[in-house]
């Protein structure tokens, strides 16, 4: 009879703990900010360092969520990503030169209108683009983990040649709309217009993800066949098809997060995405392969350390996120918050 009293709170606290469990990684951000402020005593500096952090993060993000996506359907490795990136950069920025009327015009509508229809022309190139990757590169080794990194980095390569035939070479820089340039002032801090839209643009995609992986049925089906393929297929719903617009999506997300990367850097190159991909890696892994709430906690701690360190040990800014990826490894070593899939 008294056995059951001295079990329960260790019930209790196990089960406090599992409830609390999933819900700490979250803590990190606001933690990250807190240390930044601490290492960064000058308000205004911090608040500027913390905004460019935060748009930093949400362009990683974006660029990353359609790695994650894929790897944690399909399981596949998939290299040639940068690939995507780079060409979403380049018929984005197309795009707006032709553009340039609206681009140069004073008015903050005409301006977003331009970015809007030249992150749909992005969004379009790199969605095909993912469906031939897909049918030509992929599909021929589903499920060789070896071969997919050989041929998805020889596809990445080729379209970076191909890159280099099409628009050439050199560098291009290139100049934000008129009215996203400069920064508005706020609480003695300058925060630059193209980073707020920025922050605003990642929490619109990742808001638009959750709502479409939690609340829509072909989001139940790509959860549920991230859990179980085998018996989603034996349900009845066609799992390929599910596979290709997945891969299409998650191309189409890496030309949306080419054209912010490319207007975040002002300068595009056949090898940006390729670049790009060393910060997409480490947040995919510490956010939890196939995790998109991991991921968007991952790219948001990726971007803040990287301007808090760059501020404060300039040359400690390039192992910074190394060693970043390293401490959650040590802590999680699936990730922040992985996906389990059953056995």
């Amino acid at each position: 009879m008294t056995a059951a009293p001295e079990h329960a709170p260790k019930m209790a606290q196990a089960s406090f703990a599992e409830r609390i469990g999933p819900w700490m990684p979250v803590l990190l951000v606001p933690v990250l900010c807190v240390l930044g402020f601490m290492a960064i005593p000058n308000t205004s500096s911090w608040l500027t360092l913390t905004v460019s952090g935060l748009a930093m993060g949400m362009m990683i993000f974006i660029m990353a969520s359609g790695l994650t996506l894929v790897f944690g359907l399909m399981d596949v490795i998939n290299f040639g990503h940068g690939a995507f990136v780079s060409v979403g950069a380049f018929v984005g920025i197309s795009v707006l030169l032709v553009m340039g009327h609206m681009t140069e015009a004073p008015s903050l509508m005409l301006n977003l209108l331009a970015l809007l229809v030249a992150v749909v022309g992005a969004m379009i190139a790199t969605g095909a683009m993912g469906y031939a990757f897909e049918k030509v590169i992929v599909m021929p080794v589903y499920g060789h983990h070896l071969k997919q990194i050989l041929v998805t980095m020889g596809g990445l390569i080729v379209v970076e040649q191909l890159i280099i035939v099409l628009w050439g070479p050199e560098e291009i820089y290139i100049n934000r709309p008129e009215a996203l340039k400069g920064a508005i002032t706020f609480a003695g801090a300058a925060l630059e217009k193209y980073r707020l839209v920025a922050v605003a643009v990642g929490l619109i995609v990742f808001g638009a993800m959750r709502y479409v992986l939690r609340r829509t049925k072909i989001g139940l089906i790509v959860r549920a066949g991230v859990q179980n393929g085998e018996m989603v297929e034996a349900l009845g719903y066609r799992l390929r098809l599910v596979f290709v617009g997945v891969f299409i999506a998650g191309s189409a997300l890496a030309g949306l997060g080419g054209v912010m990367w490319g207007l975040y850097q002002e300068v595009i190159t056949a090898h940006m995405g390729n670049q790009a991909m060393i910060l997409i890696f480490i947040v995919v892994i510490i956010g939890g392969l196939g995790s998109v709430e991991g991921c968007f906690i991952g790219a948001l701690l990726v971007g803040l350390m990287q301007n808090y360190v760059a501020f404060l040990e300039p040359k400690a800014a390039l192992i910074s996120n190394i060693g970043l990826m390293v401490a959650i490894l040590m802590w999680r070593p699936m990730g922040m918050i992985p996906v389990v899939k059953a056995k």
